[in-house]
């Protein structure tokens, strides 16, 4: 890094390995961490229920104008700023420009087993939820800006291969890797969302990145969301970094 810090803004939809990203960069000694700076603006804008809805709300910058005037303020020579985003939180309502303000990387998914891991959470599941097509929006307009493809990581491949996935997503960031990435303490954060409670419980117990699971199949009914899906999960896909890359 040269000049002013990195402002890193990890794009990832719902039910991924996001939570435990933000405890790998967390642990390095040049890095805070924002937790989902955009849901309290995201609740109250839709007016979903969400678990802690009104906790969220009541205790969170819900004006986004201010939120993104913090996400993209001065960050100071050898430091990172990583910002954890839900990519349905960027509602329509919300100008864009601050995109090209921010170095903006990907976590992604399979669809099929996004929604699969959802409707574990949650009786109900659409597009909307699960913000694949907003990281595709991100992601098309970062290439666009860039010239090239902006760094794209898939879950599964950090939690089997970590130290070389997170090598070669720091190389593409042009940072260090940090050793201290592969394990962290457990327990809560002062940085963690207060919706913690109801989401981070697996994640506070945890000290690194567990092997992926064996994939589950969504029940029936949801072939036609997931295929609507999957040619925006596959176009990102094409690019991602792996620790053979």
């Amino acid at each position: 890094m040269t000049g002013q810090g990195l402002r890193l803004a990890m794009w990832s939809g719902p039910r991924n390995i996001s939570t435990a990203m933000m405890r790998s960069f967390g642990n390095r000694a040049d890095t805070s961490v924002v937790d989902e700076p955009l849901y309290g603006f995201y609740l109250a804008e839709t007016g979903l229920d969400h678990p802690g809805r009104d906790e969220i709300v009541a205790v969170m910058e819900c004006d986004w104008r201010r939120v993104v005037d913090g996400l993209t303020a001065p960050v100071p020579r050898g430091r990172i700023h990583y910002q954890k985003h839900m990519t349905h939180h960027l509602l329509p309502v919300m100008d864009r420009d601050w995109l090209d303000d921010v170095v903006n990387c990907f976590l992604i998914r399979d669809p099929a087993e996004v929604v699969a891991s959802y409707l574990e959470k949650r009786p109900e599941v659409t597009l909307a939820d699960i913000g694949i097509r907003e990281q595709a929006e991100i992601f098309d307009r970062t290439a666009d800006r860039l010239g090239k493809a902006p760094p794209v990581v898939e879950g599964r491949d950090v939690q089997a291969d970590p130290e070389g996935t997170l090598r070669a997503l720091c190389a593409a960031l042009g940072i260090a890797f940090d050793p201290a990435m592969l394990s962290w303490p457990p327990g809560r954060r002062e940085t963690d969302g207060v919706w913690a409670p109801h989401w981070y419980g697996a994640v506070e117990a945890s000290t690194g990145f567990s092997p992926p699971a064996p994939a589950k199949a969504p029940p029936p009914g949801f072939e036609a969301l997931i295929e609507e899906a999957r040619p925006h999960y596959e176009r990102l896909r094409a690019h991602r970094l792996t620790g053979a890359a």
